[in-house]
Parts: C-alpha cells; structure tokens; sequence
C-alpha cells in the first residue's frame, strides 16, 4: 500500500512511522485509520523489526481527531468511529515489540489518546499534553478516559478531562502520562537512541517481558506472579537465554 499520511522508516532493527499531515497539525482521521492499520499489518509479518517509534511531522506530534469530519456524523457513525479507533490503538499494546511514543508538540485529544497506546512515551520539552473534547460537547472516545486514570491515577484523570487543561512536557513527568522529557532538538535522537538499546537485548525476553508486564496489569496480583515465573522459566528452553548467560560468564557480549 502506498501512504499518504505515513512515512515509514526501517534501520537498524527498529521502525520509525511519522504522522504526515502538518497543515492540520497531524488530525487524525478515517484515511490514517485505513494507512495505520495496513502498516501494523505488515509490522506483524516481520521479524527483523524489534522496536516501533511513533511520532509526527512538524509542530505537532497528533493535535486530536479531525473534527471537520467528525461534524456531520450521527450517532451510529460516531460509534463506529470511536470503536475503530479504540481497536487500533488497543493493536499497539498486543504488538509483540515495544512501542514508544516521541511526542513532538502538541498530542491533544485523540493524539493524546495515540501516545498513551504506546508502551512509554519520551516527550520534547516543548510538547504539551490534553484532553479537551469537553469543550466540543464530547468525551474522549479512544479510551483515553481509561488509560489517562491507569496511568496517573483518577485525580489527574478526572482534573484534565474536565477542566480541558492543557499541560507541559514536566507537569506530564510529574504525574507519570511520560517517562523522560529531552530538548526538542534532541528528541528523535534520544529515542533512536533507547529504541537500539532495547533491540540490543534477547527479543525474546523483551516479547516476554512486555507481555508479562501488560497482562499481569489487569491479573490479580498473585495470578501475576504466576505468571511471571512460568513466563522467566520458560524462557530457559531458547537459544538466546543460554546465549546470554554464556556470554555474562565469559565476560563479552552476546551473539544473539
């Protein structure tokens, strides 16, 4: 498929999709819907690929969902849309590789909603950060109402979807919605950066370890521990787990 919204990039073990629609600051809308969903497609056929960054063009990493063409639905359509974008963002935490947000700008609304799909998210200090569809008459539809309170707890949910507040790059590390905050100029860089350190390790126990984490989330907390141990003990039947024990013992590096 030929992309006009993405760009794509592939190097080094890692992929790169940027958000191409600057002059609506990166709106999200049907056609990134159709693009984003073939693209994750053919990232699942892959297995050179062990990172995914996500990020978007110009000033604006996604400013919301495309409200010109959100204006004329009805209802059944508004539920249609609100279901397609929650089932692509819910792709993103079933991919088997770590995905990272690199929030450049402005992520309001369903760009938001898009970063917090991912994995972490490592954000430019000039990014900022909002929930605003209650100045529309709406509710997030993406489930940000869900991962906002998962990630930062209800008090801060709540307090940014009603008030639509819009916050900075630290207020976002001060509540846990990102994980690092790096100059703008550096962002890409810096995430390109941690992206090769992770495709650096066994991809397996990444897999896993993603896995694990995001499953035992919503387990109770012993089911999870459970979980975890059958998970790190059925890691000693790969190739790569006796690698990289074999390599810490004799001092190098493993051969993965």
């Amino acid at each position: 498929m030929t992309y006009t919204i993405l760009k794509t990039d592939f190097s080094d073990g890692v992929a790169v999709v940027t958000l191409s629609r600057p002059a609506v600051l990166n709106a999200l809308n049907n056609e990134f819907f159709v693009e984003f969903n073939d693209f994750l497609d053919d990232l699942e056929g892959r297995n050179d690929i062990k990172v995914l960054i996500i990020t978007g063009e110009g000033k604006s990493f996604v400013a919301g969902a495309d409200i010109a063409e959100m204006s004329g639905m009805n209802p059944a359509q508004a539920l249609a849309y609100s279901n397609k974008g929650q089932e692509t963002f819910l792709r993103l935490g079933k991919l088997d590789i770590p995905v990272i947000a690199a929030v450049n700008g402005y992520a309001l609304g369903g760009g938001c909603e898009l970063a917090m799909a991912c994995d972490f998210r490592i954000a430019g200090k000039n990014a900022r950060f909002g929930q605003p569809e209650l100045n529309l008459g709406l509710i997030p539809g993406y489930a940000g109402t869900q991962r906002l309170s998962a990630l930062t707890g209800m008090g801060n949910a709540l307090h940014l979807i009603l008030t639509t507040e819009m916050i900075g790059a630290d207020d976002a590390l001060r509540i846990g919605l990102v994980q690092k905050v790096v100059e703008p100029e550096m962002l890409m860089d810096e995430v390109r950066a941690m992206a090769k350190k992770i495709a650096s390790n066994g991809s397996q126990a990444v897999k896993k370890a993603k896995e694990v984490i995001r499953k035992g989330y919503e387990m109770h907390f012993e089911d999870a521990c459970k979980l975890e141990a059958e998970t790190f003990s059925g890691l000693f039947d790969h190739a790569s787990t006796r690698e990289g024990m074999k390599a810490f013992l004799e001092k190098r590096k493993p051969n993965w």
